[in-house]
């Protein structure tokens, strides 16, 4: 027998074959003034339930099931506060729905939501949505989603820590904002893996991660692996860190920041197997200020078979007010590190990188228009074809910027050690 707090009895039969809608959704409103309805181990069919504040929903974790006759989010609430979800396995039966960025977990406007402990899976919708929403997401395993795992959309503060999310149609987590501005969502010691691009395009599906418009966030400590675009993309974020990451087997940039961003800190991650490493571009659109150190880069792909446009593989790529320094790149059928693009090129600054194994060590943009970098006490070990060159777009205008230096006063080479 279901029983809410305190002992009062509910409804029989949790393994009843029949829609326990207007059943469930009357225990939750009847245990209001205690505030937890605990459901028991069973499979419940039903369809869309609607939390109040300050509301417990458990279950017992990996026996009671909550599964979607219908269409649409299964279970949430909009204007709430201090809902808790724990130990519930919610299948979605494959359905979708209307809903923009509909979840079958689906939150709106509400505060302080913690979900904890539980299985999504099984629907065409997101997984877990978090609309305008603050609060916790944690130790939840979400998969075979149609869209993502896991998306957060104008938070208000919302923390991201020790889920699984896997197979899904697009996207791992998504934090979006609709206009840029502070979000502050943290991400940390989760493990993505299975990431598809159903819906195509060149980068907006198909990431581990993808931080859109949202400022101020950490993705920190997560495992990222088998990702069709990016493990981490950024796009037009503000003071974004991106530190401690394993990254496997990604098929386009594995560490992506990109358009209109600026402090971005990408430290301390391991990306091993990529079409290329990780890239602090797009200059034109005013991409600038970076820091990228003490990352290892490794055995990259010759190409990329979700994005024809990267056919050159690269480890690390910046173009403006950026610091590349203390990196470990090895094994590259490209160039290990590429400061600008044509004259989009300002102020990069190259240090104490150890560069193995690649078909070019550093390339420098020397087009006309291109501004000032820095390239000083870098190892460069076993380069195959240069070690240092200086481009013009897609042209090789120098073979060895070190032994012209003469020629482009804008550049500084020194102290670089090439075996």
């Amino acid at each position: 027998m279901m029983r809410a707090a305190f002992g009062q009895a509910v409804t029989p039969w949790p393994d009843a074959a029949t829609d326990m809608t207007e059943m469930l959704q009357a225990a939750i409103d009847s245990a209001r003034d205690t505030g937890h309805l605990a459901l028991p181990a069973g499979r419940f069919s039903t369809r869309g339930l609607r939390l109040p504040s300050g509301f417990m929903l458990s279950g017992v974790p990996g026996a009671t099931r909550l599964v979607h006759l219908g269409s649409d989010p299964l279970l949430g609430a909009e204007g709430e506060a201090n809902i808790v979800l724990a130990g519930l396995s919610i299948d979605g039966s494959g359905a979708g729905g209307e809903m923009w960025h509909g979840g079958l977990v689906h939150f709106a406007d509400c505060e302080n939501v913690t979900i904890r402990d539980c299985v999504v899976s099984n629907t065409a919708l997101n997984g877990i949505t978090l609309m305008k929403s603050s609060g916790r997401v944690e130790n939840c395993r979400v998969g075979g989603s149609d869209y993502t795992g896991l998306f957060v959309y104008d938070a208000a503060g919302v923390s991201i820590e020790g889920n699984t999310i896997a197979d899904c149609g697009n996207g791992g987590i998504r934090v979006w904002r609709g206009e840029a501005g502070a979000d502050g969502t943290i991400i940390s010691g989760n493990r993505i893996s299975g990431i598809d691009w159903t819906d195509g395009g060149n980068g907006q599906n198909g990431n581990g991660i993808n931080i859109f418009r949202a400022d101020e966030v950490i993705v920190s400590g997560n495992h990222i692996s088998d990702c069709a675009f990016s493990a981490v993309r950024l796009n037009a974020t503000n003071n974004t860190q991106i530190t401690g990451n394993t990254c496997l087997s990604s098929g386009e940039v594995a560490i992506f920041s990109e358009f209109s961003f600026t402090g971005s800190v990408i430290a301390n991650n391991i990306i091993d197997g990529a079409a290329a490493g990780i890239s602090m571009t797009n200059f034109n659109d005013g991409g600038r200020l970076a820091v990228c150190s003490g990352n290892i880069v490794r055995n990259l792909y010759e190409g990329s078979e979700t994005n024809p446009d990267l056919d050159t593989p690269y480890g690390i790529a910046a173009e403006a007010d950026a610091v590349i320094s203390d990196n470990l790149i090895e094994n590259v059928p490209g160039a290990g590190i590429t400061a600008g693009w044509g004259p989009y090129l300002r102020d990069v600054t190259i240090s104490g990188n150890l560069v193995r194994d690649v078909d070019i060590g550093i390339v420098v943009s020397v087009a006309e228009g291109a501004g000032a970098a820095s390239v000083t006490g870098n190892t460069i070990i076993g380069a195959r074809q240069h070690e240092m060159v200086g481009s013009a777009w897609w042209d090789l205008i120098s073979s060895d910027l070190a032994g012209e230096a003469e020629r482009f006063p804008q550049i500084v080479v020194e102290g670089n050690r090439v075996s």
